[in-house]
Parts: C-alpha cells; structure tokens; sequence
C-alpha cells in the first residue's frame, strides 16, 4: 500500500499502489490486508482497508502483501510469514532485521526485481518516478515461488538454490547496542 519512508525525494504521498501488471502476473490472490480506501483495480478476491484492520482481521487463502514501508513493515511481514502462503512486496533491504526475523530461513523464494519499478497514484495514475529503492517480492509457500518464476520480473532466489547460501550460513543478526 505505502511507502511511507522511500527514497525517492519525488514521492509525498505515504500511499503507492502495486504496479496493476504485477498483480495480474502474480495473482490470483485471495487476500489483500493492506488495501487503501480507494483502490483503482483489484488486488485480491477480499481487500481489506486500514479501517478493517488488516493486521489482526484473519488472512484466508493466498495473500498479496504491499505493507507499509517503514517501522510498521515487519509487523506485516512477520505476520505474512506466520501465515505462510503469499507473496510480500518490501524493500530489498536485506540487512536489516525484518529481513533476518521473517525473510531469511522462512521465505520459499526471493525475487529481486529488475530496475526500481514505477508505482501508482490512489487514482491509478502511474508516477512519473521509480521507487528510488530496490524492491524485493518475498514468497512463502512453493505455488508463490512458481509465480515468482513464472512472472519475470527478476532474479528469483529458491530455497533449494540458497540453502547452504543462507540457510546453513545464517547468523543471527545483532542490532547493536
């Protein structure tokens, strides 16, 4: 839904809308519990909004993920990887400790998207910006991995593939004190 602390300067709203070529290659999905109010197309079947609470509402079936960037977002992806099956659209900040506590050593697959892609306006209008940050879609659950494969949108990193790269490899992640 937002990306309320991305880098590029041009972006002054907190709310971006998944890029509808995405959401069309990845879905169908089953859930979005990130919804804003106002949304130009569908993302999944049930869109929840902010007034719904789609952090605590239940997530049923397959979910599509756009959290809010920023401190709010490993909230949303822990909780994406306790549900287990769906795909997560976050910052490809892959040091932090979100990363560390739901990505690496939970998520099935890991596609770093090609180029920093171009979000949407509430109203559907494409922003004439890119994102101003790498983005990465994290999937839990192997028929996500499929539509990671499937949709081309960048270098996908499986399990199988990474396995001794960052499972066996995986320190635990300090945050300094």
């Amino acid at each position: 839904m937002s990306l309320s602390s991305h880098q590029s300067a041009a972006m002054k709203s907190s709310t971006w809308l998944t890029p509808p070529e995405w959401v069309k290659v990845l879905g169908p999905f089953d859930t979005d519990p990130c919804c804003p109010p106002v949304m130009p197309w569908s993302t999944a079947t049930r869109m929840l909004t902010e007034a719904q609470d789609g952090l605590t509402a239940p997530w049923e079936g397959r979910v599509w993920l756009n959290p809010p960037f920023g401190q709010q977002a490993a909230l949303w992806l822990r909780r994406m990887a306790q549900h287990g099956n769906g795909i997560a659209l976050v910052p490809a900040r892959t040091e932090t400790a979100m990363f560390y506590e739901s990505v690496w050593g939970k998520a099935d697959s890991i596609c770093f998207v090609k180029g920093r892609p171009h979000f949407h306006y509430q109203d559907g209008l494409r922003a004439a910006f890119d994102s101003g940050a790498p983005i990465a879609l994290v999937a839990y659950g192997r028929d996500n991995t499929q539509a990671l494969r499937s949709s081309r949108l960048g270098v996908v990193l499986t399990e199988q593939v990474g396995a001794c790269r960052y499972r066996c490899c995986l320190l635990p992640y300090e945050t300094g004190g």
